[in-house]
């Protein structure tokens, strides 16, 4: 195994920090910081693709304003590129003010270095953009993990439910599937990555979903992660 590649809710951190901190966060301060002109420069990219997102679904009036968009999409836990992007930007302010801290468990920092010192890879694949990736990485009660992290994947790649998203990954890391070890707490995507011919494991931590009947290896914690 050359790589592992770990989702992040409820596999690195728990879902409680994504969905009672995060996600939060970035809901209380979206009206401010949509209207900051000192941020019109960095809204550019987030801002043109929930336009083309908006247009594309049509699920919603294109005249809708901005942030009621964003918050329509929260309210769905929608896994939108645009949306994710402009999350992060509203995360990263808050790190640099320090009034948010990334969470990670205990045993994630200690396995980051025992698979990097027993010659394996590490990188992540989330739905959270990059940017929010290493943000949450880079400011842990445990330092910045950042450095012993060797890629960062979003949903740029492809959704995490589709086999070809994991061989886009294949690719960029320029391994072949089968020397890929994927781990996450939902079966769906273990179901893909198994498809695209990754080694994988389920994720059991305390407050996860439950997850359909499956034939995965679990782990509870990275203690237990072996191949």
């Amino acid at each position: 195994m050359q790589c592992v590649v770990l989702d992040i809710e409820g596999t690195t951190t728990p879902i409680a920090f994504v969905y009672d901190v995060l996600f939060p966060f970035a809901r209380r301060h979206l009206a401010a910081f949509l209207g900051d002109a000192t941020h019109r420069e960095a809204l550019a990219e987030p801002l043109a693709r929930l336009r083309d997102e908006q247009q594309q679904e049509g699920d919603r009036p294109p005249g809708e304003s901005t942030a009621a968009y964003v918050e329509y999409l929260m309210d769905r836990d929608r896994k939108s590129p645009g949306l994710k992007l402009l999350q992060g930007l509203i995360w990263k302010e808050g790190y640099q003010r320090g009034e948010l801290k990334g969470e990670v468990f205990p045993d994630v920092p200690p396995a980051f270095r025992r698979w990097r010192a027993g010659g394996a890879a590490v990188a992540i694949y989330s739905s959270a953009s990059e940017l929010g990736q290493r943000l949450l990485f880079a400011n842990t009660a445990y330092g910045d993990l950042t450095p012993l992290l060797s890629g960062f994947f979003d949903t740029s790649v492809g959704a995490k439910r589709e086999d070809t998203s994991y061989r886009h990954i294949a690719a960029e890391l320029r391994l072949p599937p089968s020397q890929i070890l994927f781990v996450s707490d939902v079966t769906a995507e273990l179901d893909a990555a198994h498809a695209a011919g990754c080694d994988v494991r389920l994720c059991v931590r305390p407050g996860n979903h439950a997850q359909p009947a499956h034939g995965y290896r679990v782990i509870r914690d990275f203690d237990q992660l072996t191949w």
